[in-house]
């Protein structure tokens, strides 16, 4: 009989065990992602859905994957710089289904290559690096060191965005097309989701829609002729 205690109160203990364990496996991850903003960038055309329909909010964006995105929300490829000579990049042969996005991008200025003219298109982007390749793109504001640490201050994690991105981050935080978690962190080294792409690429898009358009001139009615 106390042997069968003893058995049920393990077993207790254990149950009671399993979710503290569980929740602490769980990564930190952004809010969810509104899913109009996921429906603005595909009708758009920045960002598809896979053969299946769906899209994978939380599928992690690869370089190459940004590479493409960047042309098609800024136009690069309309930009002058295009018709510079193909650069050698010898991860990227002429058959990789970016291979002219990658081209774009790198003629253009907006990402770089590593050492030895490597671009590494599988490689998966962190949310500071996708940032700063965004704000590269819609153009990144000067603003004084300390406007800038003015603007990061509200985020509990700002100490850990590295020192090159932000400059690049001040400008969407300010811009307000960054996705933060509850708490307001930026996750700069947290890799970048397709989910966190759309709702980036859904502020940039509304505020295009913003713009006023550009007003008519009214025309003058002719004058009356003298009597």
């Amino acid at each position: 009989m106390v042997m069968r205690q003893l058995s049920i109160t393990l077993s207790l203990v254990a149950i009671l065990q399993l979710p503290v364990i569980a929740q602490g496996q769980v990564p930190a991850t952004s809010s969810a992602i509104p899913s109009d903003s996921i429906q603005k960038v595909v009708a758009a055309k920045w960002m598809t859905n896979f053969s299946d329909g769906k899209f994978y909010p939380e599928r992690l964006l690869t370089r190459a994957e940004l590479a493409s995105i960047m042309v098609k929300a800024f136009r690069l490829d309309k930009r002058q710089a295009v018709s510079k000579e193909n650069l050698a990049i010898p991860d990227v042969n002429p058959t990789n289904w970016a291979f002219d996005d990658i081209q774009i991008v790198l003629k253009t200025d907006i990402m770089k290559g590593y050492r030895g003219n490597m671009f590494f298109p599988n490689q998966r982007v962190t949310r500071a690096e996708a940032f700063a390749i965004f704000a590269q793109a819609y153009g990144v504001f000067q603003f004084p060191d300390d406007t800038v640490n003015e603007t990061l201050a509200s985020s509990p994690d700002q100490a850990s965005i590295p020192t090159w991105a932000r400059k690049a981050i001040a400008t969407v935080v300010t811009e307000g097309f960054i996705n933060t978690d509850a708490q307001g962190n930026i996750a700069p080294l947290r890799p970048m989701t397709r989910g966190d792409m759309a709702y980036l690429l859904s502020k940039y898009l509304q505020r295009q829609q913003q713009q006023p358009e550009t007003p008519e001139v009214p025309s003058i009615p002719n004058s009356p002729e003298s009597p």
